[in-house]
């Protein structure tokens, strides 16, 4: 999540998809099974792929080509940080950086969340979006309360398994046209 805006300023900066479109990608990418990255990476390279050659042979294709791309550097990297680090391991420098990284990503994180309820209730992308005529949609604001009430007073709702909400909240954004 916490590299939602980055992803919002390579959307703008390439013109790969609009805000709402944007939006659509989150949901999809939350909504399945797997790494939220991974999931953007494929959703993205699948759209791109499709649009691209027109088949859907070409989708699955920059679907497996986004996601190739994007997991193979990590791998690479995280493999040379972790044989450097095991070296590192006790060092009190080192563990005060990773001490000192932890308020840095959960600012990432929380800029993350404010952008996707943004989109979700006000249909912006930055809070610097924010002006006078800026409106909440009014039926994001009833989901989220239906199910703000449902998960937290309903004691046989809180006990479903978060792929029942998922369900449900899919369902509702297509009879709603959420």
């Amino acid at each position: 999540m916490a590299t939602v805006p980055f992803i919002q300023n390579m959307g703008a900066s390439f013109d790969w998809f609009t805000p709402a479109q944007l939006a659509d990608i989150i949901a999809v990418a939350e909504s399945t099974p797997g790494a939220f990255g991974i999931n953007m990476a494929t959703y993205v390279g699948y759209s791109v792929g499709l649009a691209q050659g027109g088949a859907p042979l070409w989708g699955v294709l920059g679907g497996l080509i986004a996601s190739l791309g994007l997991i193979t550097p990590s791998i690479i990297v995280i493999l040379i940080v972790a044989r450097v680090l095991e070296k590192f391991r006790k060092n009190r420098y080192v563990e005060a950086a990773f001490y000192g990284l932890r308020p840095a990503s959960v600012g990432m994180i929380a800029a993350a969340g404010l952008s996707i309820v943004l989109m979700s209730f006000c249909g912006i992308s930055s809070v610097l979006d924010i002006d006078a005529n800026v409106a909440v949609d009014w039926r994001h604001l009833v989901l989220a309360a239906i199910i703000l009430v449902a998960t937290r007073w309903i004691p046989k709702v809180k006990k479903l398994h978060a792929i029942w909400f998922i369900l449900f909240s899919a369902v509702a954004g297509v009879v709603f046209g959420l």
